[in-house]
């Protein structure tokens, strides 16, 4: 441990009487604390304490005390155990405070077994010891020690101090330990502490981060002048515990109380306006920024640029990254992200080759927008780049590098990044994980994603489970999805999503029952049945020949939109049901939903099955009316109606007049109405497209 004097203190003290020694010469003791306060002055702590150590004289507490302060700031542990050594060597009793100084400064260093060797053998301890002690663990992340040395201090009858209590509730805070916070906040009333400022916003801060906001809220409103750090903590718990709306109310009442902001606080509104997207909050608050002249400092620039950019205002957004002040590589990468984020990846990269240093998150940025946008070359070409350049990689960027191979299919890339990512001992991160766990299933490899979903049985969650699922569900593996929802119940709550993807499984099965089951299961454990759950009970209903359900569910929506329409109006084309169909639509035009092209596939579909020709072409017609341009698929399905119906005459014009050649199946499909309706003259004009052409029956390739 080097020169430590903690391990002779109790010695010297206990066991040793020190022979009166003579008093040093005042001229001596004075011309060796000036030499020291000399290398002070001049920042050469090293060399102040290389002198005091070679010194048998003693010096005056002050300069003790000073010196330990000093050796605290520079983390200098060397320089502070030279100088605990000569204070005991030759202080017979040295006074608790510099004791406590000593004990400070090991703590800010690090070296909580030196500090706790210290507290355990000091002869006689005061509050201040304890503080000093309490806080050395606090500062280095020890708060169930902290906790466990203020129950041993209050055992040994020794008062706390407003700091001590600041500290234990800061280390509750740390542990979410609300049972002990209450027992502490008891024992502060019984002490009479309740009208300290620090101590109140020390309560509303343990008791927002255990989740209790209410008491968090009530101990802020006690609090008679909360100042701008009381404002700054309730403002942060409250974005903390995604009440972003709350948060920005309470900074708006700080504008009340004449408090001026900390920076921070004008940070943490501006994240809460992002999370929510409140612009109109978000200018206002950078209106207050001018106000108080906080626009041109790096933390509130940084925040005011990602609200601008969460709120999809990049023309704001670069105008403050334009000033001088505001380009650092926080912003730059906001900018790279919000650049990104709008589809703007050309820009995007302008701005990262410009950037004059970079971090791991910059490259992350810039990777996540080519994967974002499905450009697939360019982010692999960024990959190699990014590993030509830097060294820096994290979870994140192996995340984004298994999303590029899932987009590309490509398992054999995919299983290079899985060896590189047991390489580099980051199998274990979840987030890498279930990358790798979606990759397989993109993939079709289920063989590797089971064994990587079972080697995560210790830490995979519902992102690792639904993933799955919707990999089964999405490669026609259903009966797998259903069996994996079984198994899933035994680990964990399904979410919202997964419903939606079981949902989809069993409607590719038509399994009745299962989906039933699901329904019921999601009634009983009280789900919020979301549009898109909704939808994907329609759809199962419907699929699964259950048309009496789908139109319950569907009656019950509030509100509707054109997807939930278009799911009821094909789910009843599905099931013969062509006139209610057609009849649904007149009902959500009352609405004032506007139709789209899936609309229009259904509205078609019924006249198909109705054999309605004329109110067929009324409605293909009427598409421009909705400006909807139709698309491949109406005139297929109008080539169908008039087929079926043997409106020759029209299916004629209507072919003539396509503004695109016919494909294969278009081709086959009025060759033989041709044949079955006895119009040769366009059953020989097919035939001829069919043998002259160089379309092919894609069934063949």
């Amino acid at each position: 441990m080097g020169v430590n004097a903690a391990s002779i203190l109790n010695h010297l003290i206990g066991h040793i009487r020190h022979p009166k020694s003579p008093p040093p010469e005042p001229s001596t003791a004075k011309a060796l604390t000036n030499t020291i306060l000399a290398h002070l002055d001049a920042g050469r702590l090293q060399q102040a304490v290389s002198v005091l150590f070679s010194s048998p004289e003693p010096v005056a507490h002050s300069l003790y005390a000073r010196l330990f302060q000093l050796c605290s700031s520079a983390r200098a542990i060397v320089q502070a155990r030279k100088v605990e050594s000569h204070l005991v060597t030759l202080n017979p009793t040295p006074p608790p405070f510099l004791l406590n100084r000593a004990i400070e400064a090991y703590g800010k260093c690090g070296c909580l077994t030196d500090a706790r060797e210290l507290f355990d053998q000091m002869p006689e301890r005061d509050g201040g010891s304890w503080n000093a002690m309490i806080a050395a663990y606090v500062q280095n992340g020890h708060a169930e020690k902290a906790l466990s040395l203020f129950s041993d201090m209050n055992a040994s009858r020794v008062s706390a101090s407003e700091v001590t209590f600041a500290s234990v509730l800061g280390s509750c805070g740390v542990i979410r330990a609300l049972g002990l916070s209450m027992q502490i906040h008891g024992l502060m009333v019984k002490r009479a502490f309740c009208g300290n400022v620090i101590l109140g916003s020390s309560l509303v801060d343990v008791y927002g981060k255990c989740g209790v906001m209410v008491d968090s809220r009530r101990m802020f409103d006690e609090m008679e002048r909360p100042n701008a750090v009381s404002w700054n903590v309730i403002v942060r718990r409250y974005l903390e515990m995604d009440d972003e709306r709350e948060a920005i109310v309470m900074f708006f009442k700080m504008f009340l109380t004449d408090t001026r902001p900390l920076k921070f606080t004008f940070s943490n509104a501006l994240s809460a306006c992002s999370k929510i997207c409140a612009l109109v909050e978000g200018m206002q608050i950078h209106g207050f920024t001018i106000k108080v002249c906080l626009e041109h400092d790096e933390v509130v620039s940084s925040s005011l640029i990602d609200m601008y950019i969460k709120c999809v205002e990049l023309e704001s957004a670069q105008k403050i990254f334009d000033q001088p002040c505001a380009k650092n590589v926080v912003s730059w990468t906001s900018m790279v992200s919000g650049y990104a984020l709008g589809g703007r990846t050309g820009k995007a990269r302008e701005l990262f080759n410009e950037m004059p240093e970079r971090n791991v998150i910059s490259w992350n940025a810039m990777l996540a927008a080519y994967i974002r946008s499905g450009q697939w070359d360019e982010a692999l070409n960024f990959i190699y780049l990014m590993r030509s350049s830097t060294k820096d990689i994290d979870h994140v960027t192996l995340a984004l590098i298994s999303n590029m191979c899932a987009g590309l299919s490509d398992v054999f890339m995919g299983k290079q990044v899985h060896g590189f990512v047991y390489r580099c001992g980051l199998f274990s991160h979840l987030l890498v994980c279930n990358s790798l766990l979606d990759m397989y299933g993109k993939c079709g490899n289920f063989r590797y994603a089971r064994a990587c979903f079972y080697l995560m049985s210790q830490w995979r969650d519902k992102v690792s489970w639904n993933s799955l699922l919707t990999s089964y569900a999405r490669h026609q593996r259903s009966e797998h999805a259903m069996e994996m929802f079984c198994e899933m119940q035994w680990e964990t709550m399904p979410s919202v999503f997964t419903f939606g993807t079981l949902l989809a499984a069993c409607a590719n099965i038509s399994a009745l029952d299962h989906g039933k089951q699901i329904h019921g299961f999601m009634i009983r454990k009280r789900y919020k049945i979301d549009i898109v759950v909704r939808g994907a009970l329609i759809d199962m209903y419907s699929k699964c020949r259950c048309i009496k359900y789908a139109l319950k569910v569907f009656t019950e929506a509030a509100p509707r939109d054109v997807v939930l329409w278009n799911s009821i109006i094909l789910g009843c084309c599905h099931n013969g049901l062509g006139k209610d169909a057609l009849e649904l639509f007149d009902v959500m035009s009352k609405e004032g939903v506007k139709p789209d092209h899936g609309t229009f596939q259904g509205l078609l579909r019924a006249c198909i099955r109705e054999d309605l020709v004329d109110l067929g072409g009324r409605i293909f017609k009427s598409m421009t009316v909705y400006s909807v341009i139709p698309r491949l698929e109406h005139y297929e399905q109008m080539i169908e109606l008039y087929s079926r119906a043997g409106g020759m005459h029209e299916l004629k014009k209507f072919v003539k007049t396509m503004p695109f050649e016919p494909t294969f199946s278009m081709l086959k499909r009025i060759h033989g109405a041709c044949e079955r309706h006895g119009f040769p003259k366009l059953g020989e004009w097919a035939s001829k497209m069919l043998a002259g052409s160089n379309i092919s029956d894609p069934r063949e390739k």
